[in-house]
């Protein structure tokens, strides 16, 4: 045979042997197109195609995670507020993320910064502060039906920070500091209340059974002795006083004689 020939094919072989094996990734998969028309979707491993006629796209099958650029969005209560969030997802079907969509991952950013203004344009600041769960499972769901269609699966969105102007975090404080104020107050009343009423059942009970003012009396003073003190009060109950009063009075009234 030729030589000429021989080394004609070898350098043939040498340019177009390249060309022809592919080698795909475990995490990807290759979308062959034949003459314009999809073929399929191939691997992981080694394999061939045309040269020429065949043509491969690459696909990621890995999770992306995709910052949400901080979104400027006014509140169903009129507060604006600046968000930014995070979304997780990946391609499940790499001859829809090549054919239906030009860009599967620019795609996703702007369908997920418009789903983040429209949601959150109708929660109130209250339910944005405290229902986190709720609305990344409502963003989730959104944006993972939108998607669809391209092939892509969103398994997680978060909301990560929620910026509020300084005037408006001077007004909450105010108004969390006024609920404090008015729990304490509600507070101290039901005690003043419950102490009010334990008051009224024991001069109850004490006006049933006068010993018990006498029991009380001699607890009193075992309490005052107990603290060391070195003055000594004794408490004289009141129907002794008034009884001498009441004695001082009569003796000095018009028209009675004393012997």
């Amino acid at each position: 045979m030729n030589p000429f020939v021989i080394a004609a094919v070898v350098i043939v072989l040498l340019i177009i042997g390249p060309m022809a094996v592919k080698i795909v990734k475990e995490y990807e998969r290759g979308v062959i197109f034949r003459l314009g028309r999809l073929v399929g979707a191939k691997g992981p491993g080694l394999f061939l195609i045309i040269p020429f006629i065949d043509r491969m796209v690459k696909v990621d099958l890995r999770v992306v995670t995709m910052d949400v650029p901080s979104q400027e969005v006014i509140t169903k209560d009129n507060v604006t507020v600046r968000v930014n969030a995070v979304v997780y997802f990946r391609v499940i079907d790499p001859e829809a993320a090549v054919v239906k969509v030009l860009d599967h991952i620019r795609a996703t950013s702007q369908i997920s910064q418009t789903t983040v203004r429209n949601v959150l344009g109708q929660s109130e600041l209250d339910e944005l502060l405290t229902q986190r769960d709720k609305l990344n499972q409502m963003l989730q769901k959104i944006i993972d039906e939108q998607t669809d269609p391209w092939g892509i699966k969103v398994s997680t969105v978060e909301i990560k920070e929620v910026e509020l102007a300084e005037q408006m975090k001077r007004m909450m404080a105010a108004q969390a500091e006024a609920e404090r104020e008015r729990r304490a107050k509600i507070i101290h009343a039901d005690g003043e209340f419950q102490a009010a009423e334990k008051l009224a059942q024991a001069g109850a009970i004490m006006a049933k059974e006068p010993v018990t003012l006498q029991l009380r009396y001699l607890q009193t003073l075992n309490e005052i002795a107990t603290e060391r003190n070195s003055t000594l009060i004794f408490p004289l109950p009141i129907d002794l006083i008034s009884m001498f009063m009441n004695r001082g009075t009569s003796s000095q009234l018009p028209g009675k004689t004393t012997k």
